[in-house]
């Protein structure tokens, strides 16, 4: 898909910000939503919708809007996680009702702490006795919460309750019950996208950063769910930042058909001064390579992301 100009990726960008306004309100406010559940299907539905109308520029808007501000996090972290769940569930060829119960179960995972949530990634201090309390309790207390509002999916609620039991990784991932492997599944994309995240109290990590940390220092190949992530955005997804083995710091347009090879747009030159336009960069013929990950607080400009975009869709008509 195009982004023609400003405007184009403004609304674009409003549409996703849309929906994560609208999670944010019946995630704040459950009990107040009428037919609860059909709000829940009707986000679903918008967020693939989106997806499909270009994956890449969606995750391209999707990290810019998680890693830039930590103001409404809550809806914020569903979001990413949900989008990142069905992605995963798409690359692992999970049943429907399967990705269904996945991707819901994401979006309301955290409805038993969403107003704490957002006290935390605002507050400098480590968290109290109580709030600590609160974060234990809250995957039994968000399916019971669920099922009080209607929902009767028990894969849903079973995801939901159980999605920072580590009982669940045991065993593997095709022969645990459904409700095991899909909150595994929760459970990496959670951690995923808290890590890159920001808080007050500290800057969200680099994707890469964060991949490492799921996959452990080995990158142990028994991990399908952590390669699966990998192989579905990437290492550096679209949306992040990177920089390059000679110096120059890049954005992350689109994946390529070479895994790990992305297209990027070179936006600051080897002295970190701001480039008058961003140039277009595939990784997959040869160098500059990526050297590391960035987190996205470490790159202080104002980038005109449509323009970025554009160099994007050029690289996808040319590949």
């Amino acid at each position: 898909m195009n982004v023609q100009n400003e405007s184009e990726y403004e609304d674009l960008l409003g549409l996703w910000s849309d929906l994560e306004a609208g999670l944010g309100v019946i995630l704040t406010h459950p009990q107040s939503v009428q037919e609860f559940e059909l709000r829940v299907w009707q986000y679903d539905r918008w967020m693939r919708e989106l997806l499909e109308r270009d994956t890449d520029v969606g995750l391209y808007l999707l990290f810019q809007l998680a890693t830039n501000s930590p103001v409404g996090y809550s809806a914020s972290h569903a979001l990413v996680c949900a989008v990142l769940c069905h992605l995963i569930a798409v690359e692992l060829n999970l049943e429907p009702g399967e990705r269904d119960s996945l991707v819901h179960a994401a979006f309301t995972m955290n409805i038993g702490m969403t107003a704490l949530q957002d006290v935390l990634a605002t507050q400098m201090e480590r968290p109290d006795q109580q709030q600590q309390d609160a974060i234990r309790a809250h995957p039994v207390k968000g399916g019971m919460m669920l099922a009080n509002i209607g929902i009767v999916d028990e894969l849903w609620l079973d995801i939901v309750t159980s999605h920072h039991d580590e009982a669940t990784g045991k065993g593997e991932l095709w022969q645990v019950s459904p409700a095991q492997r899909l909150a595994r599944i929760v459970r990496v994309v959670d951690r995923y996208a808290a890590m890159i995240s920001p808080r007050r109290s500290r800057v969200g990590r680099s994707a890469s950063e964060s991949v490492r940390s799921i996959l452990g220092d080995t990158g142990d190949a028994s991990d399908l769910i952590g390669h699966s992530l990998v192989r579905t955005v990437g290492l550096c997804p679209p949306g992040t930042y990177v920089r390059l083995d000679n110096g120059e710091i890049a954005i992350v347009m689109r994946r390529s058909s070479k895994a790990n090879y992305p297209h990027v747009a070179i936006v600051l030159n080897e002295i970190g001064e701001l480039l008058p336009q961003p140039r277009l960069h595939r990784t997959a013929l040869g160098s500059p390579q990526i050297r590391s990950a960035l987190a996205a607080s470490s790159v202080r400009v104002q980038l005109n992301h449509h323009l970025v975009l554009q160099l994007g869709a050029y690289a996808a008509q040319q590949s």
